[in-house]
């Protein structure tokens, strides 16, 4: 894949340029959205900007791909890519976008590096964003052809038919598409993306899974209000101002964290609002009569601040809970352990909550037995996670 000679730069240099990813990328972002602030209005997530979440997973995934290249040259990092791709397909990126990041990337690496990027060391980095951009442009193009879209163009107006308060910071929508074309496919742990105008009039996007596939052309998501972070600015306007009757505007279905078919039994694991993608695989499973063993684990503040409670309840006969305050028995009070959960044997697990949480839940099931290839995570938000497994 990397060429040999751009392999032992790449190699050499990748110490420095590592060390600098932080500043590359601020560079990086700084400049290009001065010069092309139009890619702020219905692309990139300005919240994430904020907080610097996209900054830094971008630096993760670039120094992540190099990695892999140099440490199993014949492999391609599939499983990386193909999660950068789903979120990727989500927004609508493009081909022709890679060009523009590729002139901000790398003005951002000579301005950052100096004289340290020799035309020989601008040449092997450049390999390796070309290597990393083509694969994904492949993968992206079938991703939207599996959607059936091209070039981006997966957006449909959909109609709330229905407004759920979960808890007090947590609401459902009930959704149906306005027009009765074919919905997209969709796999039980997929998101849409919402695209909204906010009220200084620049479109926001933000990730939503479905917690529902529904019958009857209908689609459920579920949003938590987020107070103060500018990440949340997209959850906190559909709070205020969406009620039934109203219209969305919906992304396809897209993420490659979904449910298997096999028979191996099923250790579902979530915290907070990371209980949806759990909810739509047992709402999945119910619905095609599986004979599966499910085990249904979850940790919230408070029964009154787990949403899809009585989901879950109704849903997943063998299940544990813990909660932080208000736990009545059978449910446990504290964080989540597995101290006396049996964990079956040969089980495939799916998490979804913090990655705080999903680390220390993941690590905890290594140690049950569960072999790192079946424990499959879902991440809200840029991927700070790379190279978990």
């Amino acid at each position: 894949m990397l060429s040999a000679e751009s392999a032992a730069i790449v190699r050499a240099t990748l110490p420095v340029v590592g060390a600098s990813l932080d500043a590359i990328t601020t560079r990086f972002y700084d400049t290009m959205f001065a010069e092309r602030p139009e890619l702020l209005d219905g692309l990139f997530n300005r919240g994430n900007q904020a907080s610097g979440e996209q900054r830094r997973a971008l630096a993760a995934s670039i120094a992540a791909f190099a990695t892999m290249l140099l440490d199993r040259p014949d492999e391609r990092p599939d499983q990386l890519l193909s999660r950068i791709a789903h979120k990727h397909t989500a927004v609508g990126v493009t081909d022709d976008q890679y060009v523009i990041v590729h002139k901000y990337l790398f003005g951002a690496i000579a301005e950052v590096l100096g004289a340290a990027v020799t035309p020989e060391v601008a040449a092997a980095w450049d390999e390796v964003y070309w290597l990393m951009a083509g694969a994904l442009i492949a993968q992206e193009a079938r991703i939207y052809a599996e959607a059936g879209a091209r070039d981006g163009d997966t957006w449909r107006p959909w109609r709330v038919v229905a407004r759920r308060e979960e808890t007090p910071d947590t609401v459902s929508f009930l959704l149906r598409p306005t027009d009765d074309a074919p919905l997209p496919p969709a796999r039980p742990g997929q998101y849409v993306s919402v695209r909204v105008r906010m009220p200084d009039g620049v479109h926001q996007l933000r990730q939503y899974t479905l917690s529902s596939l529904g019958e009857e052309r209908l689609r459920r998501i579920t949003v938590k209000r987020v107070d103060g972070d500018p990440a949340g600015e997209v959850s906190t306007l559909l709070h205020a101002t969406v009620r039934a009757g109203d219209e969305l505007t919906l992304s396809a279905p897209f993420g490659d964290v979904t449910l298997e078919d096999g028979d191996a039994p099923l250790v579902l694991v979530s915290a907070g609002i990371g209980c949806t993608p759990v909810v739509a695989m047992l709402d999945h499973l119910a619905a095609t009569c599986s004979g599966r063993r499910v085990l249904v684990l979850h940790a919230d503040r408070s029964p009154a601040a787990h949403a899809l409670r009585d989901d879950m309840l109704r849903l997943a006969a063998e299940r544990v809970f813990w909660y932080e305050s208000g736990a009545l028995a059978p449910d446990r009070t504290g964080l989540m352990d597995l101290d006396g959960v049996e964990i079956p044997a040969g089980a495939v697990a799916y998490l979804c909550g913090p990655v705080p949480f999903m680390r220390d839940l993941r690590a905890r099931l290594l140690r049950a037995g569960v072999a790192a290839r079946d424990i499959h995570y879902e991440v809200f938000g840029p991927d700070l996670w790379l190279g978990a497994g």
